[in-house]
This record gives C-alpha cells, sequence and structure tokens, in this order.
C-alpha cells in the first residue's frame, strides 16, 4: 500500500511543499503527483536554493523523482513551463495526464466578470471557472492532450506508470493543496472557499487511485494560521503581524506575504476547531505543525524547541487530542517529537 497522501488542516500555506519534499526523500518516492492549479505556491530548498512552485510538486527537486499532474490538475501553461525550465526538466521526468485541463485567459476573465478577488479574497487565477466549466461540459474547455506546447510531456500511459510503480512496491506521493478549511464541501464558511474538496480522499479521486493502496496520511498545520488579504473569510482569533513578532520576540519583520498575488497574510493565534474537523476528514497518520518558531523566535530554524515552545505545543496537543509528531522551525527545519516527550527532541 505504497502510497501517500500530504494535505493542509486549515486555510493553507501550512507548509505542504516542504513536507511533501521531505517525505519524498524519506520514503524514496518514486512519483510524486499534484492536484489543483497554480492559484496555490508550494516553497521548498534543494539545497541553499529555494523553489516557489505552483504546478509541479515539490519532490520534483529530488533527481530520482517523477513529477506528475493529474487529471484532477488545472495548468497555467505559462507558469508550468516556466517551473521545467527553471528547473531544468526533461520530458522524462514531468508526466501530463491529458485530461488535466489547460486555464487559459479567457477562465481569468470569467472570474474577473464575477468579481470573485474583491468578493471573496480570490486569486483569480481562473481555476474556479475553469472547474464550473468543465462541470458544465463548456466546448471551451481545452485539455492537456490538445496543447502541442505539452505534447512532450502528456502522457496516455500515466495510469499503468503509477499502478507499475504501486504493484513494484514503489512509493507515491501525492500532494494537496490548499486546507481542509478551504474545501469547497467542507468548509463552514462558504462561499469563502476554493473550487474543490482539498481532503485526502479528494485527492485520491482527482488522481483516480484507490484508497485501498494508501498507507500514509501527512496533515500539516500551522501554529498561527493565515488566511489570504482582503475579504478572504473569517479567520477565528485573528491578530497581526506587528502583535505577533512582539509576543514571540522576532527583531525583524516576519510579515508574510501570498505566493500568487504578493499581498500580505492575514493571520490568527491557533485554533483548534477547523483542525479537528481536518483530523476527522483526513484520519491523518502524523501530524505536522509548522511556524512553531513564531511561538519563539529565538528556535528560529534550530533543530531543538525551547520549553517555552515545547509547553505551548503541549497546549496544542491538549487541545487537539492527538499528537504532534513533528514541528516546524523555519523553512527548511523539522524536528522530530519521540515518544518520550518533549524533553527527548531530537532533529528528523
Amino acid at each position: 500500500m505504497p502510497i501517500t497522501i500530504v494535505v493542509g488542516g486549515q486555510f493553507g500555506s501550512e507548509g505542504k511543499g516542504k513536507i511533501a519534499h521531505w517525505l519524498a526523500s524519506k520514503q524514496q518516492a518514486r512519483i510524486a503527483i499534484r492536484v489543483g492549479g497554480a492559484n496555490s505556491g508550494h516553497t521548498a530548498y534543494s539545497g541553499a536554493d529555494k523553489y516557489v512552485l505552483r504546478q509541479l510538486p515539490t519532490p520534483v527537486l529530488h533527481d530520482k523523482t517523477i513529477a506528475a499532474l493529474a487529471a484532477g490538475a488545472y495548468i497555467n501553461l505559462e507558469v508550468l513551463l516556466a517551473e521545467i525550465s527553471e528547473i531544468g526538466l526533461d520530458s522524462n521526468r514531468v508526466w501530463i495526464h491529458p485530461e488535466a485541463v489547460v486555464v487559459d485567459g479567457t477562465f481569468r476573465q470569467a472570474e474577473a466578470r464575477l468579481g470573485l478577488v474583491e468578493r471573496i479574497g480570490s486569486t483569480g487565477q481562473g481555476v474556479g471557472a475553469a472547474v464550473a466549466a468543465r462541470a458544465l461540459r463548456d466546448p471551451r474547455i481545452v485539455f492537456a492532450r490538445d496543447v502541442p506546447a505539452l505534447s512532450g510531456y502528456v502522457r496516455a500511459d500515466l495510469p499503468q506508470l503509477i499502478d507499475r510503480a504501486l504493484s513494484g512496491g514503489e512509493r507515491i506521493l501525492l500532494e494537496g493543496t490548499q486546507g481542509f478549511g478551504l474545501s469547497l464541501l467542507h468548509s463552514q464558511h462558504y462561499p469563502f472557499c476554493t473550487s474543490r474538496d482539498t481532503t485526502a480522499a479528494g485527492v485520491l479521486a482527482e488522481v483516480g487511485l484507490s484508497p485501498m493502496d494508501v498507507d500514509c496520511v501527512a496533515l500539516v498545520v500551522r501554529a498561527f494560521p493565515i488566511r489570504v488579504a482582503g475579504r478572504s473569510g473569517p479567520l477565528p482569533l485573528e491578530t497581526n503581524w506587528e502583535e505577533l513578532k512582539r509576543q514571540c520576540g522576532a527583531n525583524g519583520p516576519i510579515e508574510e506575504r501570498t505566493t500568487v498575488t504578493n499581498n500580505i497574510r492575514r493571520v490568527g493565534f491557533f485554533d483548534a476547531t477547523i483542525v479537528e474537523g481536518a483530523i476527522i476528514a483526513n484520519h491523518p497518520t502524523f501530524v505536522c505543525l509548522n511556524h512553531v518558531d513564531y511561538l519563539d523566535y529565538s528556535i528560529h530554524s534550530r533543530r531543538h524547541i525551547s520549553s517555552t515552545a515545547a509547553r505551548q505545543v503541549w497546549n496544542i496537543e491538549q487541545k487537539l487530542k492527538t499528537t504532534i509528531n513533528y514541528v516546524g522551525t523555519g523553512p527548511n527545519t523539522l524536528v522530530e517529537r519521540p515518544s518520550l516527550g518533549w524533553n527527548s527532541l531530537r532533529a528528523a
């Protein structure tokens, strides 16, 4: 059952790209598959080099991992080709399902006419309009198989490649996008949500794989959840970056900006409610809590956590009634929580 799924437990930007990249190395993933569209970015490091990927799965930064875009992917052609060029991938490393949809300016214009950016904080990348058009069997839909620029990457036998890998015991990693609180089906904040389901089950459906083959679900959350700028919906316990900086003792700016629109993100204190729903919906194998350095900035990018941060992480565990298995203290740092307790933390 060698399938791993990485999903978010809040409102996106939980650090799924970082965890997918790490897990692919740890589990020696043969194929990494990305769903969703270019309306969200995932960040990972290859050595000292930082990559922000909006279409490709972050594990492709490992030399031996094949990147695949599923039938449930929505492709911004310009963004995808730029990422392939930036990483230096040849056609053997990128496989695209023929039924993946290409999102062009028509769909971005449709979202602009609906006022989605102003009304619900959408990134306006046209993904939602393309999903709707696909459901309506709109003749304007263009599939990857019909785009000459993708001819070297489109593979009708992608399902067979995945099946052979599974049969041979090779690891497949599915990299979900956004978070449980943005699910079209399960968010309590409709219409302030995305255009798809964001659960592990939703990811599986978009890829076309059986739940019988899944043996690992990684749920990624943040110590301080964010929402995108503007009227993007409720954010319980909302605060601001200046207050957060004051409380954690950071000696410089810590405010975050969105990958796609470059706007300052909204930020809030940890709220257990949305994560409890994500745990019920995804039944994770393990949970990773990122941005723990915002609890105590003295541990930023270090491979241990302080007693101050440990107490607060323990409090989060009590609220969730579940174990936090890993904590992130920086963009490229992860610390494991052994069963012996926080006093015996060691580097992952």
